[in-house]
């Protein structure tokens, strides 16, 4: 029972760590689009000072956001094929780069489930985005993995095979 009880409680804080790096990520994104800077600087202002006490959790960090920057066009492609007469670059920037985000996770992050790719998208538009943009983000998530799965693009393996949430 101890052990499950410890397990538990290691699952919630690299839960909480992987948010903070995620509201990291997409500030640092932001940032890109906006400024249109070096990514290196970028990382070096935003993320790191963030998450520099954690090395795990800076290295997910990084990796997520060089993913989305490397990985743009493929993502948007992929988010604009569920966006119903309407452009990508027409979105709202934070849902752009929440979207962008999970997509990256959905195709290039194989441990995590789709479920939690998504739940963390909805709570983190609930900070930073208006109150509609938790639904609008769904929608467009849900019928991408939807489309994604049907084209055989989504490979998850170990944790990343789980499509239930940790908190049920």
């Amino acid at each position: 029972m101890y052990f499950e009880d410890s397990q538990k409680r290691q699952e919630i804080s690299t839960m909480a760590q992987r948010r903070e790096a995620r509201e990291a990520v997409l500030q640092a994104l932001y940032a890109n689009e906006i400024g249109e800077g070096k990514w290196t600087n970028i990382v070096k202002a935003v993320i790191k000072p963030r998450l520099a006490d954690d090395k795990n959790t800076f290295k997910f960090a990084e990796r997520l956001f060089l993913k989305v920057v490397n990985n743009q066009e493929t993502v948007d492609e992929v988010m604009q094929a569920h966006l119903n007469n309407w452009r990508v670059d027409r979105l709202m920037t934070i849902d752009r780069q929440l979207l962008r985000m999970a997509i990256t996770e959905f195709l290039f992050f194989d441990q995590i489930p789709t479920k939690v790719t998504i739940n963390e998208a909805i709570e983190i538009s609930k900070k930073f985005s208006t109150k509609k943009s938790g639904n609008f983000i769904n929608g467009i998530l849900d019928s991408a993995l939807e489309q994604l799965q049907k084209d055989g693009r989504i490979e998850k393996k170990g944790r990343g095979r789980i499509e239930t949430s940790l908190n049920s």
